[in-house]
């Protein structure tokens, strides 16, 4: 039997970091990961190892930083865990004795009812080596490429293919990609770029069947538009990973394993982060699914930080869902509540935008315009959202309004912020596009 203080159930980036962070809050403690992979991948890396990476292996994350911390790693699968003797057991016979469980077992692809699905080259987006080193092979073998599904990965995944020559075609059921994360006017800027790098977009529209033999020939579509494809990869989302925890007597919903703000599940020596943890929204604090990588590593910080003291300093308040992503030449980030969703919860609040060159002067070349748009509280001028458009810049300048929500920011406060400037890097200092948007809602607030 192998003895350890903490035991970490998956080694995915919640899994590595809530073991580094054990170590390094209790580092007289044991800590053992136990996962099924022999290596594992950068999840958001998974549609760059088509092209831009050009191989799946340099996608994986090194064990090294594990043996340099003095982290034990054993691959294998954990079957059953008995919480009474704190005894787990994995499926090559060995048993493992614990303290502290962090569960980290994350997430599965949902696979819709399609007709279809189990033909050869249809294939899901999994944080598998051989499974994606086996995709990765069949697509460059294919020139007509459909993608179920226009979120993130979906997205990508079409920019990606599409610079190998490809014939990429997305097909999503809702009115626009990327419709949950972000307002209309920003998925109409990335269906524009999506067709203007020759992808095919097909929104409102439903597969009804994969056609074809023993593999993929067709994809028909619910309008009656039978669209040719001699592959398919399904991005149709994901769902926690609860079988583990349920077995074990946890307590589990739809959203994944019930947590407290120490990310403790409902005994109190087994915490749970990453996807397989339920979420719950920063602002109305009702569960949702919102599974980042970010978002676990936060989570994993928090466990592992609380295993043996609870540090009141560390916990979480819930999840803003902060995302970026590229598309061609357009890069897009959001943070909390977009006004859709704002409105649906009935907050009243106010609407701010600007659009401002992110170089000084803009007659600099590789300039990009960025469009902002910030959502804010009526009464306060509280900071409930904020979405931009634009060059590069977007990703980090998105990441400026996610700490400005999770610090109670006003649009008051924020127009006052000092900030570092350069005309090769930012906007002038006298229209920085964030602070350009707060002014606006600002005016709406007092008028």
């Amino acid at each position: 039997m192998i003895k350890t203080n903490v035991l970490i159930i998956g080694g995915g980036a919640a899994g590595i970091v809530a073991a580094l962070t054990a170590k390094s809050n209790y580092p007289d403690k044991d800590v053992t990961i136990v996962r099924k992979e022999e290596k594992t991948l950068v999840p958001c890396g998974i549609p760059y190892i088509f092209g831009t990476l050009e191989s799946v292996e340099k996608d994986v994350i090194s064990n090294d930083i594990l043996k340099k911390s003095g982290i034990n790693l054993v691959i294998d699968e954990i079957t059953s865990v008995d919480l009474g003797p704190k005894i787990a057991k994995t499926r090559g016979g060995e048993e493992l004795a614990f303290e502290k469980l962090i569960l980290a077992t994350g997430s599965r692809p949902v696979v819709p009812p399609i007709k279809g699905a189990d033909k050869e080259n249809v294939f899901q987006v999994k944080k598998d080596f051989r499974y994606l080193s086996t995709m990765r092979e069949r697509i460059k073998e294919s020139q007509d490429i459909v993608i179920i599904g226009g979120g993130f990965i979906g997205v990508e995944f079409a920019d990606e293919l599409r610079k190998l020559g490809k014939n990429v075609s997305i097909v999503e059921m809702l009115p626009n990609v990327l419709y949950a994360s972000f307002d209309d006017e920003f998925c109409e800027m990335a269906e524009a770029e999506l067709r203007r790098v020759g992808v095919d977009v097909y929104t409102n529209s439903q597969v009804k069947g994969i056609t074809g033999g023993k593999s993929v020939e067709g994809v028909r579509l619910s309008n009656g538009k039978n669209l040719n494809a001699d592959l398919v990869i399904v991005a149709a989302g994901v769902r926690p990973n609860t079988e583990l925890a349920e077995r074990m007597g946890l307590k589990v919903s739809r959203y994944g394993i019930e947590v407290d703000e120490y990310m403790r599940t409902s005994h109190p020596d087994v915490f749970a982060v990453g996807d397989c943890a339920e979420k719950r929204d920063f602002f109305t604090r009702k569960p949702k699914l919102t599974l980042l990588a970010s978002v676990a590593t936060a989570e994993a910080r928090i466990a592992g930080a609380n295993l043996y003291k609870i540090r009141a300093f560390k916990q979480f308040k819930g999840t803003l869902g902060i995302f970026a992503t590229k598309v061609g030449n357009l890069s897009l980030g959001a943070a909390g509540l977009i006004e859709r969703s704002a409105r649906a919860e009935g907050f009243e609040y106010v609407v701010g935008r600007s659009d401002v060159p992110d170089k000084h002067p803009a007659s600099l070349p590789e300039t990009s315009e960025v469009s902002a748009k910030l959502i804010f509280t009526k009464q306060g001028g509280f900071f409930l959202g904020g979405q931009l458009a634009g060059g590069d810049t977007v990703g980090e300048m998105i990441n400026l309004i996610g700490f400005a929500i999770e610090s109670d920011y006003t649009a008051a406060k924020y127009i006052n912020l000092q900030i570092g400037t350069h005309p090769l890097l930012t906007p002038a200092p006298t229209a920085p596009a964030t602070i350009k948007a707060a002014e606006d809602a600002l005016r709406k607030i007092y008028q």
